[in-house]
Parts: C-alpha cells; structure tokens; sequence
C-alpha cells in the first residue's frame, strides 16, 4: 500500500510527515538534552525567542533539518502566523543543486522557493518517525559519540501494539476487587446497566478517538494533544490537565488497591494499626492503607525516576498476570459446573458471620464424648460455660453453614437478580433464612456480622465501577511504535472495548449465577476466612488471583506514574500555562523530574483519602470529562467541515460524537454530583486563566473554526436591518497616522478611543502608506506590528488594517469605504486635527483631511475630530473635579449628548460633570429654551448642568473684517505666485505673528466681563485695533477706517459672515469653558466649493483658538440617542 504524505502546519512552519505514523506520549523525547536540541537550525530557547517578530528575517546560514523529526508538543503551532517551512521558501536547502535543466524553465525563478516535487520526495524518503522512548543515562552517552545507532523503523502490528496494551489499561483493579462486590449490591440487571452505560460511553468515545488520531499524527501527549488541537489551547490545557489529574489519581487508586491487597489477602499480619474493637477496623484499616501507601508510593517513585525502560519491560509481565487471572476465573466457572469449591459460609439466622476467629460453624461440639462450646459460643457469650449470658439472637437462632459458590447450575442466579441497597452498618443478610427476634442493634455493631462498610446506593456503584472501563487511549498514546497507525489504532482500540465489555457482562453473568448473594456482598471475604471472593471462584487456586491482580495494580500504578508526569511536561512544554514552565525541565535524558515530584504530591493526596471507594468517583470525574472533550472535538469538526478534516476512518458520525458527550455528562453527575461540579470548576478555572494570562496560540483548532462559523451566522444576521437608534453606539475607523519608522505618532488618540468604547463595539485602527504594495509590503508589516503593539499598550480592543496606495487621499477614501465587513462596519470616523496645515510646505495635507471630511459627510459616517490631541489624558491618569462642556449649536442626532455620556464610564472621565450650552438668537425665548432643554435631559437619563447663551446679531467688527482680508489675500498669493521655501515659511510666520496678536484682543476683551461679547464698533476700539496691528507688522499698512472701506467692500461677503461667526463663537465658547477639560463642539460642514477649503481650514482655526482639549463632531445625519425605552 502507498503511503500518503501530509503537509502539517507547525512551529510557524510546515513538517512533512509520513501518514500513519505516530509518536508515543507516555515516554520522553529522544533528545538527550532537551535544552540544546535543535530544531531550525537553533536550540529550541533561541526559536522561542525569536518567535515574537514574525517580520524578522531567518537566518541565512541557518541549515533546517530536514530529516528530524521533534515531537515534543510546544513545536506544533506556536502561534507564530507566518508560515515558513524547511521545503517552502528555503533558499538553503538545495545549495549547491543549481537547476539547469531546460524541461521545466518557465519554474526556474521559483525553484529558489519552491522546490522540484521529486526533490521533495527524495528527502521524504530518509524520513522516520521514531518513538518518543526516554533514553537511560548510558543509552544517550552512546548516542554522542560519532556514530548514531541505526534506527529501526516501527514494527509492532495490531494485537501487540494497540490491542493489549488497551487490555492490560483496561481490566485491573475493579475487576478483582469490586466488581463482586458490585454485583451483589445491584443485582446482575442494574449492574449490567452500569457496564452498559460506561462501556456504551467508551465506545462512543473510541469512534471519536479513532476519527481524530486518524487524521494525521498524533504526537506526544496523546490524548491531551487531540483536544488541544481539536478544540484550542484553553479547552485543550483545561482538559489535558483534568486528564493529568485523572492519571495521577488513578496511580493513587492502583496503589490503594495494591495495598488493600497485600493487606488483606496476602499478608494480614504485616498491619501496623490493630484494631482492638470491631467498630475500630474501618479506622486502622485506613491508616495502614496511609502508611503503606506513601511507602509504596515513594518506592515506585524512585523506579521511575531511576529508569522508566524497566517499567516498560515489566509491562508485559504484568500483562501477563492480567490474562491469566481472567482465564483462572472462567476456568473456576466451568469447573462449578461439575465440581463446585467449598467455601462454606456461615450464618447465624439469616446474617452472615464473619470466618475470621473460628474454625467450626457449631455452638456446641462433641470432643471425646463431651459436648463443649465452640470458639464461636465465645464470641456472642461472655464465657465459654453452658450457662454463660449470651447475645440474645445468638439464642433464638440457629448457626446454619450454606456454601459460598454453590455453582452454575444451582439456580442461584435468580436470587441475585435484584438490588441490595443498604446504609451504613446494615448487616448482609440471606432473606431465604428464617430469623427470630432479639436483635439489640447498640449490641450488634460489636458482634463479628458481615456489615456494610459504607451507604449503597446506584449512583454510587456507576463512579466506583468506571474506572474499570478507562484506559482506552492506550493504543493512541503509543501510535509511534505502529506499523501503520491509522489502521492499528482504530481497530485495536474498538476491538479492546469489545472484548473487555464481553469480559465485564459476562462477569457479571457468572458471579450472579455461581456465587452466593451474601458472599458477593461481602466486600474483603470475611466470610470465607479473609479470601478474596473473585479468588474463590477462580482454578486452580484463589492465589492466582491474588498474586496476578497484585501484580496487575502494580503495574498499572508504575504505568500511572511514568504517563502522568510526561502529560504534564507536554503541557507545560505547550507554554499555554505559564506557571507549569518549571515542569517542562527534567533530567538530561529527557526524563520530567519536577514533573514527577508534583504527580508524586498529588497522588499522595489520593493515598491520604486512603478509601479506594472513595478516590474512584474522582478519577472517574476527570476521565468523563476528557472523554467528553474528545467527543465535542470530533462532532465539531465533523459539523464544520473543515478542510484538514479527513480521518482514515470513516465509521464515526457527529450524532454519535454527541450522543457519546453527553453520556458523558450524565455520567458525572450521575456518578457525583458535587465531585461533577468541582471538576468542572476546576476545568473552567483554568480556561479562564489561560485566557487571560496563556500564550496565544493559533493550532487551527475548531473552537476556532466554530467561531468563524458563529461570527459570519451573526454578521449575515446584522446586515439584514441597521442597527436601531437604542443599539447604536459609535462603532469607530481611527484615523492614525505613522512617521517614517511606522511608529505611531499619536497613541493618545488610541487612549481617547479606548476611553470611549470601553471595549464595547467595533473599533478598526487605521493607516495609508503611500507608495505601491509590492515595494512597501515590509513596511505595511511592521506599521501594522507597531500599531497592533500600541493597541496593547492603550488596551484598544479591535482590529488594526493598513492599507497601501499611491496617494494618501486615495487610502483615506478606500479605508472609509471598505473598512469592516458586512453589518461590522463602522458608523464613526475619528482623526486627529492638522495641527501643522499652515506650516506644510504641501497643501496636500489639509486637503487631504477635508476631503476626508467630505467623504464621511457623503457615506452617512459621524466625525469626530480631536484638536491637540496629545494633550488628552492616557489611560493612566486620572482627572478630578472638572467639567466635559457641550456646544450644541445646532442639532447633530444627539452625537453630542451621546459621547460625555459614554466617556464617563471610563474612570479617566468619571469624576468629571457634563455642561450643556446652546445658542440663542434673536428671536429666541432663551429661558424657554434651557426650561424644553432640561426636560429633554431628564428624558434621555442624563445628568447635566444647562446654559443657554445668547447671541446678538451684532455689527461685524474692523477686526473681523480684517482677518478675513489677511485670510483672502494669503490665499489669493499662494495660489497665484509660486513661492520659494523660504518665502511659503515667512508668510507662515507672518500669519501666525498676526493670530498671537489677534489672539491676546480676544483675550483682553474677554477679561473686560462677560457683558463685552455684545460688543459694537467703537472709536477707541478702532485706534486700539490699529496700534497693534502697526507694532505687529511693519510693512502692512494699516490705514484710517474709512480709507479701508474699499478693501472691505471687495471681500467676499459670505467669508466675511462665516469669520464673523467664528471670532464670536469663539469669544463666547473662550468665555465659558477655556478651563474645562474637554470642549466638545459641533463642527462645521466644508464648503459646497472646493475653491475656499483654505478659508474653511482658517475659519476652524479661529474657533477653536485659545481652547485646548477640543473634540470637533458632526453628526452621521441619523438620530443616535432616544427618549423611548
């Protein structure tokens, strides 16, 4: 069979791997210093390093490796956008391999870049994907001598690679500790619901499982690399986490049951703590399992630790003893049939006695003629004579012996059907036999009964029960060792689940049929003389069991602990967790010490519970919820349908994928409600936190994918209607401008839009290069990296588009046009003021920005323009007492009531108070105005102090008339003579000699009180106006009033008019609010003639001379605020 090659998309590049060829997760990486490995021609800290800036150019003597194949997980997907790949766009790869031939001359210009498909086969060819196997100290002093060790290539098939490492993960500790136990308790009907809800919910998840490692190579960390990739780093670091903790526990477990074992059925003798009183040997049977435990722990620690390849030699030996101790067990079932053990069980009336202290089940025995009491008279009497005062119930019932496994045939399967669910203390009790009264229940608990060591009940038994069907991403987790993966892992794992479900159910089946309901009941075989009760039914002999699920639990706790700590270094080595970056380290070999110290922490913490009833529901917690993730991560790719999505295997369907998640779900909380809950706590805590404070990373995971599905389903629904005036809020283009290194010249106006969104919305930051893209694509990078960076730094939540064009004019246009994408698109333009138009040697500049003005006007865009707008305050600064005062001259759809509404959310502007003035006329009722302007603020809910100012149709002053003369006759010498630099410089100063003066008149008048802003010619105002315009300008003459009558009389009435509005308007505005801390103002509209857009440019100036924080805003020509609810 041919073997397909996939490009897969890694380390900010793309690795060519063999399909069908995985990497095992349980073992290390072949490396033997992980931090000097090389991967892209440096040690892995220089690639993180340099990962930052993705426009920094490569190494040029760099050699990429071709042949390497590093699986360590941080080097899949590290979020770097940028692609570059050791096949495409390598020029070094083929040096020296001049191309020269003539049949493929039309590619000869890329072969540089993109080399021959043959060429790219060929290095393919040496390609291997060898197993993450941790090397042993002298193993990797070997490998650093010249000469490498030849590599095999992976050859384990099927049945040996797959098929029993999932049956020996599988079957284990439930199975010869508690499944009797189980089946007694629920009866052989609800316990085969159990096994069929959790094997129904493996196997479901096995086909998600099998679709997901079908679809390309699964590296290491297994399981936890599936999601992660699947469904994106903070789904992927909250499972594979809860997966660690799953692991982990599940060490704790096996040791717990190890213990439990030894202690139990091997060697009772060796407990340290004895309980002196019956009520007690819960309590010192805990302590030995916390003492044993730590101990055993600690031991198989330091196995790990001192070599991890003597527990993978182990692994078939304890294999081993799995199969054998399953096969003693049917071979115990048949032999029931024709001779059945004897295991006689002894009842005081219908309760079961415990066979610990007594050999005969009599009261009383004949001995030579003699009838005596037996050992079990002393246990109910106070003495061993006749007439000795014994238990009441111990009196009026009869010792009767039945036998424990009366076989297969006997019927007793009917008797076991049903459930037994009891309390605490509850006595195990055979409703066939009669009993008499006396029971005295104070007495009874110091009685040697067979009690319940523990409250049953059915959602109990399922947390308890299904660890026993984990362990089924074995196979998956060791694809690197497969011939061919993508066929191995799917059938191996399926076949596994088979099996062990076949195993379970008839296990089930066979205790109920061949074993006595009380013995089943009876969790630690007390009543058969401390024999296990799997043990007892098995062939030849019940320590085949023992010494094989010994055995078993210890391996499967080695196993625990060698997987756990390299999930947790693959995790840590993903770099989405900051703080589990010290777990990433291990030994020079690879080995994850501190990884392994942490998992040795945790386990203890689950030796410490100490109740193996106990630690069960919890690893059950963690493992549900992984497998819930697999099985959200397969539906989810299978509904989005997304192009990478094409697994080898083809029986899985998103129906199913659901149906396995939420099996899942309803097992947590079926098995534990609570334990359900603090798991997923814990599981959402730290996707929150991975959120905030985790590398991004960009692993084109489908979590991803489904939210470019949701925002192009929300943005199709967007566009269907605008916005109503009650959702509509400024959703902003900022305008930004870069200087020649593309750095951002005016971040306060980021701040500005930060304070005004408040992260709510849409805000597109935006930038025109001039020149074309070809020759400043470089530098559109690094302008948009710079702005992206700014963004940060002012915490603006948005998007960043720069735009390339042959005239900044035409930019502008095509960013006001096309920004933003169907119902996202902004509503608001926001830009800075010109502030240096009059010294710009080029009138482009404020062209441009009317222009601009003009195009917002023509597309329905609201403006807004900030004037000094490196005076506004960052982020960081607080403003106090102060006011944010609102020129509403004339009506803008609300624009301007909306925006201080807006700015003190912010806590910059919060402590700050809203003013509102308003323009009267003439004719107009001004105390009307502010009574209808008051009551409409009570309306919209806003708090705001009202003024309204009126305004006189005064006589236009000399000084007026003036300043337009000066503003024509600039205009009328540049467009008609062509100065030099120089002269344009001089002029420019003249200019703004003449508005400082202009600008000290306004101020004197507006300290002669308010009552001078109805201000009339006068004679003395005439000589004042005249002096200082002859000390300002010697060579302009300044002549009698009515000589100058002529000159005025020439102007152009309506510039005259619009200065006269903007010197009084000023005045006014000047008066009122110079010491406020933001002036917003409505701005006027350009000129229908493009012939006076300098004088426009003038007349804004003179408004807003004098004032500092201005924002200029001009409505979008729709109402934004409303009264209405």
């Amino acid at each position: 069979m041919g073997e397909r090659f996939v490009v897969v998309p890694v380390d900010g590049g793309v690795r060519v791997a063999v399909e069908g060829v995985h990497s095992d997760a349980v073992v290390s990486d072949p490396a033997p210093d992980t931090g000097s490995s090389t991967t892209g021609g440096g040690t892995v800290d220089d690639r993180e390093a340099g990962e930052d800036s993705v426009f920094e150019p490569q190494d040029p003597d760099a050699v990429v490796p071709i042949l390497e194949y590093n699986r360590e997980p941080n080097k899949y997907g590290d979020g770097v956008p940028k692609e570059n790949s050791p096949f495409i766009n390598n020029t070094d790869i083929d040096k020296g391999n001049s191309y020269d031939g003539t049949n493929m001359a039309l590619f000869e210009e890329e072969m540089d870049s993109n080399p021959m498909v043959s060429s790219l086969l060929n290095k393919l060819a040496n390609y291997t994907n060898l197993t993450q196997g941790a090397q042993e100290h002298e193993e990797a002093e070997e490998d650093e001598g010249p000469k490498k060790k030849a590599v095999k290539s992976p050859q384990m098939g099927t049945f040996m690679g797959v098929y029993l490492p999932c049956l020996q993960n599988i079957l284990g500790v439930i199975l010869f500790l508690r499944l009797t136990w189980i089946v007694g308790t629920a009866g052989i009907l609800e316990s085969l619901a159990i096994v069929a809800l959790c094997c129904s919910c493996t196997m479901l998840t096995a086909i998600s499982m099998s679709a997901i490692a079908t679809n390309g190579v699964v590296p290491a960390g297994g399981s936890y690399y599936m999601i992660s990739r699947s469904l994106g780093p903070e789904f992927g670091g909250a499972v594979g986490l809860c997966f660690y903790l799953g692991t982990t526990f599940a060490g704790s477990m096996y040791i717990l049951g190890t213990i439990e074992i030894l202690l139990t059925y091997i060697v009772p003798k060796a407990a340290i703590f004895v309980a002196e009183k019956k009520e007690d040997e819960v309590d010192a049977l805990l302590n030995n399992m916390r003492v044993y435990g730590t101990c055993c722990l600690a031991l198989m620690s330091i196995v790990v630790f001192v070599g991890v390849k003597y527990v993978n030699k182990l692994a078939l030996v304890f294999l081993a003893c799995v199969i054998l101790s399953i096969l003693a067990i049917y071979a115990g079932v048949i032999k029931t049939i024709f001779e059945p053990p004897d295991f006689p069980v002894c009842m005081l009336g219908n309760r079961t006695l415990q066979n610990h202290n007594f050999d005969s089940c009599l009261k009383m025995e004949v001995i030579g003629n003699m009838t005596v009491t037996t050992k079990l008279w002393k246990l109910f009497c106070d003495g061993s004579e006749f007439n000795a005062t014994c238990n009441e119930f111990f009196i009026n019932n009869n010792v009767t012996s039945i036998q424990g496994i009366p076989g297969l045939t006997s019927g007793v399967i009917s008797e076991n059907m049903w459930s037994v669910y009891g309390p605490l203390g509850m006595m195990v009790e055979n409703k066939n036999l009669s009993s008499f009264g006396g029971s005295d229940p104070a007495q009874d608990i110091y009685m040697p009964y067979v009690v319940n060591d523990i409250t049953t009940f059915f959602t109990l038994l399922v947390g308890i029960y299904f660890p026993s069907v984990t362990g089924i991403m074995a196979g998956s987790n060791r694809s690197g060792d497969l011939r061919d993966a993508q066929k191995s892992i799917p059938i191996g794992t399926i076949m596994a689940i088979a099996t062990t479900s076949f195993i379970y159910v008839t296990c089930v089946v066979l205790f109920g049929a061949c074993i006595e309901g009380v013995l089943l009941r009876d969790k630690f075989g007390d009543s058969v003389k401390g024999n296990l009760v799997i043990g007892t039914l098995s062939w030849p002999s019940p320590w085949v069991i023992v010494i094989g699920s010994f055995f078993s639990c210890c391996g499967a706790g080695l196993q625990s602990l060698t997987g756990a700590p390299r999930l947790l270094q693959a995790i840590a080595r993903d770099g989405i967790v900051p703080f589990l970056q010290v777990f990433g380290h291990g030994k020079a070999n690879g080995e994850p010490t501190w990884a392994l110290l942490l998992t040795a922490g945790i386990c203890e913490i689950g030796i410490l519970i100490a109740s193996l009833d106990a630690v069960a529901p919890i690893l059950s917690m963690f493992f549900l919820m992984c497998y819930l993730f697999v099985n959200l991560a397969c539906a989810v790719q299978t509904l989005l349908r997304t192009p990478n999505w094409r697994p080898r295997f083809k029986y899985y369907h998103w129906a199913l994928s659901f149906l396995g998640m939420s099996l899942c779900l309803a097992l947590m909380f079926i098995s534990s409600w609570y334990y359900a809950i603090v798991a997923m706590v814990i599981a959402g805590c730290i996707y929150k936190y991975i959120e905030y404070r985790g590398a991004e990373k960009e692993w084109g995971d489908g979590i991803r994918g489904l939210s470019l599905n949701a925002a192009r389903y929300a943005l199709i629904r967007l566009e269907e209607a605008p916005p109503h005036t009650k959702n509509w809020r400024p959703q902003l283009l900022v305008l930004l401008n870069v200087d020649s290194d593309q750095g951002v010249k005016h971040p306060r106006l980021l701040s500005l839009t930060t304070q005004l969104k408040a992260g709510k919305g849409l805000t597109i930051v935006g930038n025109v290069l001039e020149g074309t893209y070809l020759t400043k694509d470089a530098e559109a990078k690094r302008a948009e990296q710079n702005i992206k960076s700014a963004m940060s730094t002012e915490k603006t939540k948005g998007f960043c588009h720069v735009v390339v064009s042959s005239n900044l004019r035409d930019g502008f246009s095509h960013l006001i046009q096309s920004a933003g994408l169907g119902g996202m698109k902004h509503n608001t333009v926001l830009m800075g003021w010109p502030g240096t138009w009059r010294q710009s040697n080029d009138p482009q500049s404020w062209k441009n920005f009317i222009e601009t003005v003009r195009e917002t006007t023509a597309a329905h865009h609201a403006l807004l323009v900030a004037k000094n707008v490196d005076s506004f305050p960052t982020n960081q600064d607080r403003l106090g007492e102060g006011t944010i005062d609102v020129w509403w001259v004339v009506h803008d759809g609300g624009m301007l009531m909306l925006l201080p509404f807006l700015l003190r959310q912010h806590k910059v502007w919060r402590k700050c108070k809203m003013r509102i003035f308003t323009v009267a006329q003439m004719d107009d009722n001004s105390i009307q105005m502010k009574k209808d302007l008051q009551m409409f603020l009570y309306h919209l809910r806003l708090d705001a102090e009202v003024e309204v100012v009126e305004m006189h149709d005064n006589d236009i002053s000399a000084f007026t008339y003036e300043k337009t003369l000066v503003m024509e006759q600039r205009s009328q010498m540049l467009k008609q003579m062509q100065l030099s630099r120089t002269e344009r410089e001089r002029e420019a100063q003249l200019i703004h000699d003449r508005n400082t003066a202009s600008h000290a008149a306004i101020n004197d008048k507006a300290e002669s009180g308010p009552e001078q802003v109805h201000m009339t010619w006068t004679k003395d105002k005439l000589f004042t106006e005249r002096n200082r315009n002859r000390e300002c300008n010697a060579n302009v003459a300044v002549r009698d009033l009515f000589n100058m009558k002529p000159e005025w009389e020439s102007l152009n009435q309506s510039n005259v008019r619009r200065m006269h509005t903007a010197v009084k308007l000023n005045e006014v505005v000047v008066n009122k609010s110079q010491g406020a801390h933001l002036v917003l103002l409505n701005m006027p509209g350009p000129p229908k003639n493009r012939g006076g857009d300098e004088n426009y440019m003038e007349f804004l100036e003179v408004l807003l001379e004098g004032l500092n924080r201005v924002l200029l805003v001009r409505g979008g020509g729709r109402e934004v605020i409303t009264i209405y609810s």
